[in-house]
């Protein structure tokens, strides 16, 4: 088989290529970013703070949403920032999604190669390296992945989960927060009477012959309790969360639900919460 040699182009000195050419490339066809089957949510999008995100996609059958920024020629701290701030805007304007930033540049150098390697650990990014290749009749863009997003996940039998009592948790938050937990269990014994509540200092989760059971867990905090129910990501969940009007937050990595509960949410949206607990547990 003979050999072609492949010849690359800057596409940041091209007389007649420029960014805008590359972002309709891109969102004719998401797929050629190797992020998997992605759809087009919007381009070109307005941001509160006055910039514009290039490129938004989702998953086509996910919870994931990539907030991309293209840069033609090499990486620089500007970029940088301003990708990790469209991710934190949409993230927190969308929190029932899964968002990871994306920054698309012809030169990933290693300076900020290691930069981005070090926002990883906190926040999900993703960086790919784009190269524009020149061929019979045209100009083709290949992506190489060379920083990946590091997906955060649930606390699993490696991890050392310290033992607590309900007398721990009422000296760290006010007694009424504490006692939403009892609500929660009560709520959960009408599908499973033998279940009870385990207290560990990490979360308050629930065991069953005392064996851990944690279709989901309970997180108190000074005013609220953070409750984290494991399902899988669905529109009819999302839809009949967001016409509840509870306070959710960001829709963990790992799969779950994380609802922000005030003392009058429980009695308020009890059958929400019941056939989301009922449903995580049949599913456990």
């Amino acid at each position: 088989m003979k050999h072609i040699q492949l010849s690359t182009l800057s596409i940041k000195s091209h007389p007649q290529l420029n960014e805008k050419w590359v972002q309709e490339v891109i969102a004719a066809n998401p797929s050629i970013l190797g992020l998997g089957d992605l759809v087009l949510v919007d381009k070109e999008r307005t941001q509160p703070s006055g910039g514009r995100l290039d490129l938004l996609f989702k998953d086509s059958d996910g919870p994931t949403r990539y907030e991309a920024e293209l840069q033609l020629g090499a990486t620089d701290e500007t970029h940088i920032i301003r990708t990790i701030e469209y991710w934190d805007i949409e993230r927190r304007r969308y929190p029932q999604y899964e968002h990871v930033g994306v920054l698309i540049a012809e030169n990933v150098t290693s300076r900020f190669l290691n930069v981005i390697s070090l926002f990883n650990g906190f926040i999900p990014l993703v960086a790919l390296q784009m190269t524009a290749i020149q061929i019979d009749g045209g100009i083709g863009l290949h992506f190489t992945k060379v920083v990946d997003a590091l997906r955060l996940g649930p606390a699993d039998d490696s991890e050392i989960i310290e033992p607590a009592d309900r007398a721990y948790w009422e000296s760290r938050v006010p007694q009424k927060i504490v006692k939403m937990a009892d609500e929660i269990i009560e709520i959960c014994k009408a599908f499973d009477p033998s279940l009870e509540l385990k207290f560990n200092k990490q979360y308050i989760g629930f065991a069953r012959g005392g064996i851990a059971f944690n279709f989901a867990t309970c997180k108190p905090r000074k005013t609220a309790m953070n409750l984290s129910i494991r399902l899988p990501r669905s529109d009819e969940v999302d839809g009949k969360l967001e016409q509840s009007g509870l306070d959710m937050l960001e829709y963990a990595r790992w799969g779950a639900y994380r609802i922000k509960l005030e003392p009058t949410d429980i009695a308020k949206h009890r059958t929400l919460i019941e056939d989301m607990l009922h449903l995580a547990y049949e599913q456990r």
